[in-house]
């Protein structure tokens, strides 16, 4: 029996983007094992409206194609389903496809699909958004917000974000409760995460596992702000951990609180919240198509 493929697309991404993934269908796809369709969402969020219909439909795997934000909005949909998640990233930063080596070229990533090798994952929550990289509250809800906004995508961009920002980012002391012991920091990031990486091979949370059922809890205090090129690249090296300035703590449940709150953000999208979120998985509830 012929195993369904649903490959959701965002025809924003453009006309020579869904010729290149075509492409490698017809090129890598075991078509004698795969059956396949191609849908596209037309608004926001209706890639989590589509998986579920695929799910429905008994779907074998959703493949995302896109980044971070259409992985999400595909795993909200599969949550609850037998169907597997797969990814084909054409994201900008790419943070759970790095992190589980998911190949980033569309020929190398269908190839993946055909291994048809796949892995429970946890998946975690920040009050009622789901997430599989990563949550947050403070400077990076706050750059997310402001990416989200951009009309440009990439590296360049982002960067210029957290160089622009960070110098008047004013720190908040935060209300934490993690596993039920309670503490207060004055934080520039409180990071909550599933994955190692933001994307781009950012890692926050280098030794972070899918598959643990533990979240990474990593604050980041109030710093010199000069030394705010050093602190990215420890992230980018994967040391960022080691810093004086950051504490890293596992955890199974996590609430931060603070009376000003307004902003999180899950996978890169930022979501008004109010005062405080609550962080905690799911253990080992979505099987992703892995290498």
């Amino acid at each position: 029996m012929m195993k369904h493929l649903v490959f959701i697309i965002n025809p924003r991404s453009g006309v020579d983007r869904e010729k290149a993934i075509q492409h490698a269908i017809d090129k890598e796809l075991h078509h004698d094992t795969f059956s396949y369709e191609i849908v596209h969402t037309q608004y926001a969020r209706h890639g989590t409206e589509l998986a579920k219909t695929a799910a429905d439909k008994g779907a074998y795997a959703v493949v995302a194609v896109g980044g971070d934000g259409s992985v999400n909005d595909i795993v909200k949909g599969l949550m609850g389903t037998d169907t597997r998640l797969a990814i084909v990233p054409k994201g900008s930063g790419n943070g759970m496809a790095r992190t589980l080596k998911i190949p980033l070229t569309p020929e190398r990533a269908i190839q993946v699909i055909n291994q048809d090798r796949s892995i429970p994952i946890d998946v975690g929550f920040a009050n009622e958004h789901a997430f599989v990289s990563n949550a947050g509250v403070a400077f990076d809800a706050l750059i997310s917000k402001k990416f989200a906004r951009s009309l440009r995508r990439g590296i360049t961009v982002y960067s210029w974000l957290v160089t622009k920002h960070m110098w008047t980012y004013k720190e908040w002391d935060w209300d934490i409760v993690i596993d039920g012991v309670q503490s207060r920091e004055r934080a520039f990031i409180i990071n909550v995460a599933n994955g190692t990486q933001f994307g781009y091979d950012f890692k926050i949370a280098p030794g972070a596992s899918y598959s643990d059922g533990l979240l990474d809890v990593v604050i980041i205090r109030k710093f010199p702000k000069i030394l705010g090129g050093l602190m990215a690249l420890r992230l980018w090296r994967g040391t960022i951990l080691s810093s004086a300035f950051v504490k890293h703590i596992l955890a199974r449940e996590v609430t931060v609180r603070h009376p000003g709150l307004t902003l999180m953000q899950t996978d890169g999208d930022a979501h008004p919240c109010k005062e405080s979120v609550r962080f905690y998985l799911k253990p080992g509830s979505l099987q992703v198509l892995v290498p």
